[in-house]
């Protein structure tokens, strides 16, 4: 491991936040951390009175190098965004001590690279999607979204193109987005593709999965359309004697209700239980429970080339059979018959064929959940930060040859 350095991430969320961009900022912090480096985590505080303790709520044991730091901040939207970026310039400019800075908040890197580059340490952004796209196809990712104005969709062009060619550092967390990266801004030094990440427990055992009269099917994650929640309801009319377990989904959306709507109208609500939001230790034992784990995430635009969901790395990690949809960025983990069944994304009767392909052949379930039970070892949160700290102690160096 290299050198120990000083590190300030930035993250302008509610702290602690259920969805997955909560978790996978602690985890890289606290895997970070866990190998000496002293880490400041800078977010909004806890709207939830009492407040929630982070690490109680990630379950993580708390860790003495690293710092979550809570920024109050009151108003609408935009003034706590405001509030956010104002608290962030002046800790920047008035503590010169952090080696560098890491966040996958676009914005956040476009203002700091903006500042002057003598004044700040080097700033390391990690992206998870293309902003502008995303913007685009706003109205097919969550419900009651709006596809964003063509004046915002400039904007957002010019900043991913500004933290491309500024950033001192540069993540990217599929290959997809880094050649999409490559194709609209050209090459760049110090970029590097890397995944999300899992825990992986210091004592794990593989169990092969047992065979079932009444196999039970597991989901866990949000529930936006893009999710692809829809088809894993739909396949249920190609599939009998099998259940559905879909953990996850926020109250205050639509999505819980509009799941729960389709599944009377297609007359499969007996066969399904909604857990809703669970506790974050919960999730292991729930997927544990499973018998297939379904990952049907949609092609939208060209989002299948970007995401690189954390439920992929929690069902390899299970040692459960995973059937998931065939698009660009799952390819780069999973591989048809070899450590998944890979399906036609937004099809429910794919999906179906594709569940009953692992319930009716149990050795070659057992075949693929084992490789891809070792293979998730590859893509724990320490291996993930040896890499990122590998990209961060290059461009720390960097700086200082060039003072």
């Amino acid at each position: 491991m290299n050198q120990s350095l000083k590190l300030l991430y930035l993250a302008d969320i509610r702290f602690p936040l259920e969805r997955a961009n909560g978790i996978q900022t602690m985890e890289a912090c606290h895997a970070a951390a866990s190998f000496g480096h002293d880490v400041t985590l800078l977010v909004r505080a806890d709207t939830r009175r009492p407040s929630r303790d982070p690490f109680d709520f990630y379950d993580l044991s708390p860790i003495e190098t690293l710092h979550v730091c809570q920024v109050q901040v009151w108003g609408t939207h935009q003034m706590r965004r405001v509030g956010y970026l104002l608290h962030v310039i002046f800790r920047v400019l008035a503590c010169q001590s952090y080696d560098a800075i890491l966040t996958r908040d676009l914005g956040v890197a476009s203002i700091l690279l903006r500042l002057p580059g003598s004044k700040i340490p080097p700033v390391i952004y990690e992206s998870h999607n293309f902003d502008p796209l995303v913007a685009e196809s706003l109205s097919s990712v969550v419900s009651g979204g709006r596809a964003a104005s063509e004046a915002k969709r400039r904007r957002l062009l010019a900043r991913e193109e500004r933290v491309w060619c500024q950033a001192d550092g540069y993540i990217s967390t599929t290959q997809g987005l880094y050649t999409e990266l490559v194709k609209r801004f050209g090459h760049r030094q110090r970029a590097v593709v890397i995944p999300n990440g899992v825990r992986i427990p210091a004592e794990r055992a593989f169990v092969s999965p047992k065979e079932s009269s009444d196999p039970l099917l597991v989901y866990a994650g949000h529930l936006y359309p893009w999710k692809g929640v829809d088809v894993i309801v739909h396949s249920l009319q190609f599939l009998s004697k099998v259940r559905l377990v879909i953990v996850g989904g926020v109250p205050s959306e639509d999505d819980l209700g509009r799941l729960q709507e389709l599944a009377r109208a297609l007359g499969v609500q007996k066969r399904i239980t909604f857990t809703g939001l669970v506790p974050r230790k919960r999730v292991p034992s729930l997927l544990a429970d499973g018998d297939v784990l379904v990952l049907p995430t949609l092609a939208v635009g060209s989002l299948g080339n970007y995401t690189s969901p954390l439920k992929l790395f929690e069902y390899m990690a299970s040692g459960k059979p995973i059937v998931a949809s065939n698009i660009p960025a799952i390819r780069e983990v999973l591989t048809d018959e070899h450590n998944a069944v890979l399906v036609e994304p937004g099809d429910g009767e794919a999906l179906g064929r594709g569940i009953k392909r692992v319930i009716s052949d149990h050795g070659f379930a057992g075949r693929i959940a084992r490789r891809a039970f070792d293979e998730a070892t590859n893509y724990s949160w320490n291996q993930r930060a040896e890499q990122v700290m590998d990209l961060l102690t290059a461009v720390v160096q960097d700086r200082h040859r060039q003072n």
